[in-house]
């Protein structure tokens, strides 16, 4: 099988958050869809591992937010490769409590909708929750961010419990030097002299060795120990 033709399936980015006792939680998806008009349901894929996971069973509630194409890396890093039984997610962030009572984030969302489980369906690996849309709302103008941008224009990389993670997303970025790459360990964004961190002001020749210490992975946010040469 070609494992290509699958990525010419479209997709958006968003994040999916839940809640547990006093216990918030989301993290980034790319498989969230409407599935009803009427009554409106929608549905997400979530990694049963995945703290999200836990939080939807528990509550049986979740909220969607569209993201734009101005959301950063730091804010696909928090949610999208870090796990929030070891961070506070929310703390850097602007976001409300819903009436479903979920965490809805806002910063650079353009619109959120909140669901309440219907069904339940066992992927393996993962879950398929399709829920009543109870509430939705329009937060922001632009343009909705969709999983090609993220990878074509912002170099974002494919977190390894994701639905469409393949063995190749975490390993690739672009051309490569032949020894003087280092790739995150975190997250697999490999740091390639050639190119450098246009977005840090890292001009094309600047060494590993050579950014400052304070410099970060752009995509999640691991510092220089974290990075392994190639």
């Amino acid at each position: 099988m070609d494992r290509n033709a699958l990525k010419s399936l479209s997709y958006g980015l968003y994040i999916v958050s839940s809640y547990k006792g006093d216990k918030l939680n989301g993290q980034i998806v790319n498989t969230a869809f409407q599935t009803t008009s009427r009554p409106p349901t929608i549905a997400v894929s979530i990694n049963k591992d995945n703290l999200t996971h836990e939080c939807i069973v528990a509550s049986k509630v979740f909220s969607v937010s569209v993201l734009s194409e101005k959301t950063g890396m730091k804010t696909i890093g928090t949610f999208g490769f870090n796990c929030g039984r070891d961070i506070d997610k929310f703390k850097e962030f602007e976001y409300r409590i819903g009436i479903t009572k979920a965490p809805i984030v806002l910063t650079t969302a353009l619109a959120f909708i909140e669901a309440e489980v219907i069904h339940r369906v066992d992927l393996g690996t993962h879950s398929l929750f399709v829920g009543n849309a109870v509430a939705a709302e329009v937060v922001g103008q632009g343009t909705p961010l969709t999983y090609d941008y993220y990878h074509r224009t912002m170099g974002g990389k494919t977190p390894e419990k994701a639905a469409t993670f393949s063995g190749s997303d975490a390993k690739t970025e672009g051309p490569h030097g032949p020894s003087s790459s280092y790739v995150c360990t975190v997250c697999g964004y490999v740091y390639n002299p050639a190119t450098g961190d246009p977005r840090r002001n890292i001009t094309p020749g600047v060494a590993f060795a050579d950014l400052p210490q304070d410099w970060t992975c752009p995509v999640c946010g691991a510092g220089k120990e974290n990075f392994e040469k190639q």
